[in-house]
C-alpha cells in the first residue's frame, strides 16, 4: 500500500493550486482518504476527509468554500483543489489512508486513525 501526492509548488496570494494524492496497492475507492497539513514549527493538522464508498466529503471549517476535496476512482486518485490561496496555507500537505471509514470528525480529523501516510507536497503561498 502506498500513497503519491504531488502537485505542490510556489503560488502567489490568491492563487489556486490542485494536489493529487495517488493510491497503489490498493482500491482507493474502497477507503477513506485525508489530508493534513503541517506548517513549518507546528502540529499536523486535518484539512479535508473523503469517506470510502458514497464520497461523503469534509472540509474544515475555516477552510469551506476555498479547499474542495474530490476522487476519481478511474485513476484511484484524491484531489485537493484549493484557491484563494493565502500565505498561512503554507505547508507541506499529507494524504492518508484512514483505518475505516468515519463519519465523525471526532476520528478522521486525527492523524492516529491513519494508517498509511503519503510523502507530503509542499506549497508555499508567496509573493
Amino acid at each position: 500500500v502506498q500513497l503519491q501526492a504531488s502537485g505542490g509548488g510556489l503560488v502567489q496570494p490568491g492563487g489556486s493550486l490542485r494536489l493529487s494524492c495517488v493510491g497503489s496497492g490498493f482500491v482507493l475507492a474502497y477507503s477513506a482518504v485525508g489530508w493534513f497539513r503541517q506548517a513549518p514549527g507546528k502540529e499536523r493538522e486535518w484539512v479535508s476527509y473523503i469517506s470510502s464508498g458514497d464520497g461523503l466529503t469534509y472540509v474544515e471549517d475555516s477552510l469551506k468554500g476555498r479547499f474542495t476535496i474530490s476522487r476519481d476512482n478511474d485513476k484511484n486518485t484524491v484531489y485537493l483543489q484549493m484557491n484563494s490561496l493565502k500565505p498561512e496555507d503554507t505547508a507541506v500537505y499529507f494524504c492518508a489512508r484512514s483505518i475505516s471509514s468515519y463519519s465523525s470528525p471526532y476520528y478522521f480529523s486525527l492523524p492516529a486513525y491513519y494508517n498509511y501516510w503519503g510523502q507530503g507536497t509542499l506549497v508555499t503561498v508567496s509573493s
